[in-house]
């Protein structure tokens, strides 16, 4: 019965020396590709790109990021790059992103600048929410806000005029152009704004967030009713006046004053003149009344001589 059923051939088992070969095939293989890859263009940076700087040139932030084209792409650490380029003074945070192949990309965000103002070099200076000023070293940057003049460098109503200006929207001020100091003994805090419509502003620090929201329409108001230029008062009343006018009041007053200055100097001349014949008056009664007796002495001795002598 045995011999009779048919021997099933066991198969070969594969050699042990062939799974070697395979895997060193594999691996050999492997590392020509990588080899050929990391000589190759494609694992080298060949961009870097900045994006979000303004005041910050872009060769500043490419030497603090200390990245270069060429260098290797897996090699350059996002997060190192990251926190050497928001050592820079300007730049409040900052992302960095790897794009395959050979793309880096910095995106900046500096910190919001509320005004500029001129150097004592005549070199344009950015002014940020604390008053601190940072060189603006990118040539022909948009002045996208007011300028700052007759400022002291530590004044420390700049710093609360900075500090008011950032805590407010940016579109508030996109028709200033000029703010000064004006301080008086009544607002210590007193400016004056000049817009590019031709308008001056007159109010404080301390009304700022409160009087800011409502210039733009009552200057939108002033120009519907055909009134161009002139002086706009907003303390605790708003009001608007033309050039001059002002200056021409406190003529008139000056011009009262001394009027009446004069008026009153006369007055008391006349007074005195009044005061001095009154005070004459009853001695030159007196004179007359001496006068009189004489005259009448005199004409009564003739007669006595006459009787006498009779």
């Amino acid at each position: 019965m045995e011999d009779r059923l048919p021997v099933i051939k066991k198969p070969n088992p594969k050699s042990r020396s062939s799974k070697k070969l395979l895997l060193f095939l594999f691996i050999f293989f492997i590392t020509l590709l990588l080899i050929l890859f990391f000589q190759s263009s494609l694992s080298k940076i060949t961009e870097i790109e900045i994006q979000g700087q303004e005041l910050v040139s872009k060769e500043e932030i490419a030497q603090a990021a200390a990245v270069k084209a060429g260098d290797h792409f897996f090699s350059v650490s996002s997060s190192k790059v990251e926190t050497q380029v928001k050592a820079l003074k300007m730049v409040e945070s900052v992302e960095v992103s790897k794009k395959f192949p050979g793309r880096l990309i910095i995106q900046v965000h500096e910190y919001p600048k509320v005004a500029y103002q001129v150097g004592e070099n005549g070199q344009i200076e950015a002014l940020l929410a604390d008053a601190s000023v940072v060189p603006v070293t990118v040539q022909g940057v948009a002045l996208d806000k007011p300028i700052l003049t007759g400022w002291s460098k530590d004044d420390p109503l700049k710093v609360k005029l900075c500090l008011a200006m950032s805590k407010l929207p940016a579109s508030y001020f996109s028709d200033v152009s000029e703010i000064k100091p004006s301080p008086t003994d009544s607002y210590p805090d007193k400016i004056k704004i000049y817009t590019r419509s031709q308008y001056e502003v007159q109010m404080t620090i301390g009304y700022l967030p409160e009087k800011m929201k409502y210039l733009d329409s009552y200057i939108a108001s002033l120009q519907s009713s055909k009134i161009s230029g002139g002086v706009i008062t907003m303390l605790e009343a708003d009001y608007h006046s033309p050039f001059g006018k002002d200056s021409d009041k406190t003529n008139a007053k000056d011009t009262k004053d001394s009027a009446d200055g004069k008026e009153s100097k006369d007055n008391k001349e006349s007074k005195d003149s009044k005061d001095t014949k009154d005070a004459k008056t009853p001695a030159s009664k007196e004179t007359e009344k001496h006068d009189a007796a004489s005259s009448l002495a005199d004409e009564t001795k003739p007669e006595s001589q006459e009787t006498a002598r009779n």
